[in-house]
């Protein structure tokens, strides 16, 4: 029997694939190369996560891979009705961003209630003046999205002593459902998107739902770009329905040079980076290297993705 073959969409640096050497051909390709290679693939690495290539290839004729993995949280990139009706499995890289997005979010909480920006802003005009900060102990945050990523941030942000509720697809034990999150909004000091992109999401912070915060409610979303309109975000700053903002993910990036989110006063804008820490390329190799002999031993996989939701369902999601 032959080796069994491994396309990685590729991106430098490539992975690490250590223990795979001499167990599987491994074959790369890029956005131009990806149709041509998918018939002949048994699996595909995905390693390349911000390109749309899987999307467009995936449609075209012959045989395609058994198993697509994305070191990401998010599929949205490449789930596409035909891979999303195929027998393909899918997973993610469940595991792997929870705790470092989860620390920076609470740094940018702790940023805008002392108002960091403002003493750096001051520091750089030698201008010395003297503000107060906010005490973030006893403030209430909503966190939206109930996966993994958004309980670590509720956890998080319970050891600053903040009262977290977290907003997810159904109600369950410790989770509000959507029909919550508009009275959650209204009470919240904090808001972090931390939700999966879906057809359901896509928008959801919207103008009616900015007017919703309190004028004093700070905003913060590391989940997908798309989930918020960002001129309704911008009109909200400007007009100054919300206190201040921060955007670790945006609708297109890298975020052009005139984009008018640069220069929205109160808004914290930082380059999607809120999930990786030193060493985090590596740490995605090892755990693909460790799925990749689970699949070739027929063992089941950890972090598959409902293709349906678009998203790895918690053990306690409630059925549709």
């Amino acid at each position: 029997m032959s080796e069994p073959k491994l396309l990685v969409l590729a991106a430098d640096p490539l992975p690490r694939l250590g223990r795979l050497t001499g167990k599987v051909r491994v074959a790369y390709a890029d956005e131009d190369t990806l149709a041509d290679q998918l018939p002949s693939a048994d699996a595909l690495l995905v390693w390349d996560f911000t390109s749309d290539a899987v999307r467009r290839a995936w449609p075209g004729d012959g045989p395609r891979p058994r198993w697509v993995h994305t070191p990401s949280a998010g599929v949205d990139r490449l789930l596409c009705p035909e891979l999303a009706e195929s027998d393909t499995v899918v997973t993610n890289a469940r595991g792997i961003f929870e705790a470092p997005i989860a620390e920076y979010v609470a740094a940018l909480v702790l940023a805008m209630a002392k108002d960091l920006p403002g003493t750096l802003d001051l520091q750089r005009q030698r201008h010395w003046r003297h503000r107060e900060g906010l005490s973030v102990a006893g403030t209430r945050a909503a966190v939206v999205g109930a996966g993994p990523i958004g309980r670590a941030i509720s956890r998080t942000l319970r050891a600053l002593g903040v009262r977290t509720a977290v907003v997810g697809r159904t109600p369950r034990d410790g989770i509000h459902g959507v029909r919550d999150l508009d009275p959650l909004l209204a009470r919240a000091d904090w808001v972090v998107c931390a939700a999966p992109l879906t057809d359901d999401t896509r928008g959801m912070f919207d103008a009616r739902r900015f007017d919703l915060m309190q004028p004093s409610a700070r905003f913060v979303n590391v989940g997908r770009g798309p989930l918020v309109v960002e001129s309704d975000l911008v009109a909200a700053l400007d007009k100054r329905w919300i206190a201040g903002a921060a955007l670790d993910v945006f609708e297109q990036e890298p975020l052009l040079p005139d984009s008018p989110l640069w220069d929205t006063p109160g808004l914290i804008v930082s380059p999607h980076m809120s999930g990786d820490t030193v060493g985090w390329r590596d740490r995605l190799g090892e755990q693909f290297v460790d799925m990749y002999e689970l699949w070739s031993a027929g063992k089941p996989l950890p972090n598959v993705v409902d293709k349906k939701r678009g998203y790895v369902p918690m053990h306690d999601d409630s059925p549709d």
